[in-house]
C-alpha cells in the first residue's frame, strides 16, 4: 500500500500507519492524524468494493439577505485501494502541512479536502501545490 503514495510529499517526522477499516454497511473514507504521537493513520475499507463519496471542498456566498452560503461539492468514485490511500494521504498530509509547516490551525477540513481532491490522481505532488491550494488556485 505504501507504493500507492509514491510521488506524494512526505510528512517528515511522522509515522504512516495503514490499517483495514471494517465497516458495517458501506465503505467510506476514514483517516486521522495524531500530532502528539506524530502518526498519520489511513484506514482502507475491507473488504474493498468500488464506492462513491461526496467531497465538500468549499462554499460559495449567495446574493441574498444576510450571510447565506451554498456548499461546493464533487462526487468521487474510488475504484481501487490505491486511489483511496492517495486521497486519504493527501488529505491528512495537508493537515500536517498546516500544523507543522505553517503553524496554523489544522482543522481546515474543506481546505484539506480541496487539496486532496485536486491532487490525489496526479503522479507527483509538491509543496508548491500545497501553496497553490492555500490560494485556491488550480493548475
Amino acid at each position: 500500500m505504501r507504493a500507492a503514495i509514491e510521488g506524494l510529499p512526505r510528512a517528515d517526522g511522522y509515522e504512516l500507519i495503514v490499517q483495514p477499516l471494517r465497516y458495517r454497511s458501506a465503505p467510506h473514507l476514514a483517516a486521522y492524524t495524531v500530532f502528539d504521537d506524530k502518526t498519520i493513520t489511513l484506514q482502507i475499507p475491507e473488504p474493498f468494493y468500488p464506492f462513491g463519496e461526496v467531497v465538500h471542498f468549499g462554499a460559495k456566498r449567495l446574493a441574498a439577505k444576510g450571510m447565506r452560503f451554498v456548499p461546493l461539492s464533487e462526487g468521487v468514485t474510488f475504484r481501487t485501494r490505491a486511489e483511496v490511500a492517495r486521497f486519504l494521504y493527501c488529505h491528512e498530509w495537508y493537515h500536517w502541512y498546516l500544523y507543522e509547516v505553517l503553524h496554523k490551525n489544522s482543522s481546515a477540513e474543506t481546505a484539506c479536502d480541496r487539496f486532496a481532491l485536486h491532487n490525489y490522481r496526479r503522479r507527483v505532488v509538491t509543496i508548491e501545490d500545497a501553496r497553490r491550494a492555500l490560494r485556491r488556485a488550480r493548475t
